[in-house]
């Protein structure tokens, strides 16, 4: 049954079990999973790959049965799905298994695909498409930001920011994040700085060296900062990158310390981490103690208010600060 993603409301979840979300807008896939199924969930929440989930799929199908004896609930959402995993579905389509919600997620499915044949002519399925997002699903994302962190853009930068979306809300969140670190310490922001904010895309993406820096893959930053023309008001931006990982890395090691469950202290995390960095997160985790990355972040504020106040060298003092753990 085919459901439009405006017509997801909570008590038609309910209903069903079964869902799938496809499309190139994957950023609204999640926005949707985090608030439509994530949010107020009190079960368990499982995140597969695909391959994952085939490989334990038979695992996977005894656990689901026994919690439907036991009354738990689960909701299990497997990302990345093809053709591949509707064997699977069948299987679980004639098991009974009560109180667990499946969410399937991909991108583009063509119309014979056998996935989406099943889950349109089905009426206890629901397959629901993300299309791509324009100028009216994105305005409202930019002012809602600009006005939370009372910050001022003309209108050649707010039209700069949803040309270089490429017509995914998550790619804007994420251009949008680079301009929050930014504004930390520039109260004006013109054109010329958005574009540049913007355009490190083009290099290694300062969220990139974050994580290699939180990696301890000291030879990939070496490489990163050897390779990318930084300025100095860049500085700020990566401080406060690395930052801000530090601080959800925090998080996560406190969570795994309490649960002894990596995927699950992962799935809790605030800010979410997407499925794409999880193998990230588990090795910097095993990198870190929770008291060494206290100090470490303890040493980046440090950092930070040495740069706002020496405005001469400041990427030399970074560069310094990250080669040298």
């Amino acid at each position: 049954m085919i459901i439009k993603s405006y017509e997801l409301k909570l008590e038609k979840i309910e209903k069903f079990n079964f869902f799938l979300l496809y499309g190139k807008n994957e950023g609204f896939q999640n926005e949707v999973v985090k608030e439509k199924f994530i949010n107020n969930f009190k079960g368990q929440i499982i995140k597969y790959e695909e391959n994952e989930f085939i490989n334990n799929f038979d695992n996977t199908l005894s656990e689901l049965l026994n919690l439907t004896l036991f009354g738990d609930k689960k909701l299990l959402i497997i990302s990345r799905v093809s053709d591949k995993i509707f064997k699977y579905i069948g299987i679980l389509l004639d098991k009974v298994i009560k109180d667990t919600k499946i969410i399937l997620k991909t991108g583009i499915l063509e119309k014979k695909s056998k996935l989406r044949n099943l889950f349109e002519k089905n009426k206890d399925l629901v397959i629901t498409p993300f299309y791509q997002d324009d100028i009216r699903s994105l305005m409202p994302i930019i002012s809602e930001f600009l006005n939370k962190n009372k910050i001022k853009l003309s209108r050649e930068s707010i039209n700069l920011l949803i040309d270089r979306s490429s017509g995914d809300r998550n790619n804007l969140k994420i251009e949008l994040d680079k301009i929050f670190y930014y504004s930390l310490s520039n109260k004006k922001i013109d054109f010329i700085n958005v574009e540049k904010l913007t355009n490190l895309s083009e290099n290694y993406a300062v969220g990139e060296l974050a994580d290699h820096y939180l990696s301890k893959n000291t030879r990939k930053v070496a490489q990163i900062l050897n390779e990318n023309n930084y300025s100095d008001d860049d500085c700020i931006l990566i401080i406060r990158t690395i930052l801000s990982k530090s601080k959800r890395l925090l998080g996560i090691i406190e969570n795994y310390n309490d649960k002894n469950n990596i995927d699950e202290a992962i799935s809790i995390a605030k800010p979410p981490v997407f499925w794409k960095d999880k193998e990230y997160i588990k090795k910097q985790v095993a990198n870190w103690r929770e008291d060494d990355l206290k100090k470490k972040i303890y040493e980046i504020n440090e950092i930070e208010y040495l740069i706002k106040t020496n405005s001469k060298n400041t990427l030399n003092l970074v560069s310094d600060f990250i080669v040298n753990y």
